[in-house]
Parts: C-alpha cells; sequence; structure tokens
C-alpha cells in the first residue's frame, strides 16, 4: 500500500464488506485508525469491527458538527463510539449470568477457555454452525473446529452438545 492514511472511514455494509476491510486495513496498517462511519446499530456488526480493530463506530446520523471532533479524538488515541453503543458493549463484557462462571469452575486442571472459546461456545448454544460462526468471527471453519475441539476438552465432555448443554444448564457437570 503506497498510502498510509491516518484514519480510514468505513462502512460496515460497504462492497466487500467493511468489518473484513478493516482486518485487511489494522493488519497492513496499523498505524492507520479505522472508524466504522454506519447506519447499522446492530450487536453483530458493532462487535465484529471493534474485534477487527475499529477505533470509533459512529453512526451516520451523528451530529455534522460533532463530527470531526470525534475523528480528531480518535486521531489522539481515543475512541469513538456514541454512548448507547457503549452501554451495549459493555453489557456484552459484564456477566450477570451465573453460567459462565460455573462453567469456568468446572473446567479441567485450571484450564479456563479463552475469550475466543467463550463467543465461539455461546454461538454454538444459539444454534450457529461451524460455517455460521465461521462467517461472523472472520475466521476459518478449521479454527472453529479447534477452538471447539479445545473446549470440549477443557470441560471434560465427550462432544460439542455435551458442552452446549453444560452452557444452557449452568454448568453443571456433564457424565463424562
Amino acid at each position: 500500500m503506497r498510502l498510509h492514511p491516518d484514519i480510514c472511514l468505513l462502512d460496515i455494509r460497504m462492497p466487500g464488506n467493511g468489518v473484513a476491510a478493516a482486518w485487511e486495513l489494522v493488519a497492513r496498517l496499523p498505524e492507520t485508525k479505522v472508524v466504522m462511519l454506519t447506519v447499522s446499530e446492530d450487536d453483530d456488526d458493532l462487535l465484529g469491527a471493534l474485534r477487527a480493530g475499529a477505533a470509533g463506530y459512529l453512526l451516520k446520523d451523528v451530529d455534522p458538527r460533532r463530527l470531526p471532533h470525534a475523528l480528531h479524538d480518535v486521531y489522539l488515541g481515543k475512541a469513538a463510539m456514541p454512548r448507547v453503543l457503549v452501554a451495549r458493549v459493555l453489557a456484552e463484557f459484564r456477566d450477570p449470568d451465573s453460567r459462565r462462571r460455573a462453567i469456568a469452575a468446572q473446567t479441567l486442571a485450571g484450564e479456563r477457555l479463552t475469550s475466543r472459546e467463550w463467543e465461539i461456545l455461546k454461538l454454538l448454544a444459539d444454534g450457529r454452525s461451524t460455517k455460521q460462526i465461521a462467517g461472523r468471527l472472520f475466521i476459518s471453519t478449521s479454527a472453529v473446529r479447534v477452538h471447539t475441539g479445545s473446549i470440549v476438552k477443557k470441560l471434560g465432555v465427550h462432544d460439542r452438545a455435551e458442552a452446549v448443554s453444560a452452557f444452557r444448564e449452568g454448568g453443571n457437570q456433564p457424565t463424562a
């Protein structure tokens, strides 16, 4: 890449997929800050963009007078995101549900599930296929299978169905 922009504005729904473009930009130009400017308030889009390395996620209905300030904040190393979306991101990382703690207590030999394994386990529990999970997380199907195998091993269960069952039941130890 010849150009080295300070900030790159992308849209989630741009041709070729904005999140995929963000992954590529962050990988090739780590000093360039990526900001999503989009109409999408979908949690999957928001979290996907942040996982890809976006430093900002702004909605297109942002006050036009606010946009330069938000971009300047990103340039200075700060994040830019509407407060309503910040609250949703924080809710994603809070765990008021006891299932995660219960499953964490049952993992073998102190091995803890990684954040990626938790994401995959939740998506499995939501009924997603390996291919759907790979598409949502922008990873290969073989990577999903590797993570799933690790989840099964760490939980001491026989297969992904038992892992999902343990997740849904709040971490009751499945029979092994």
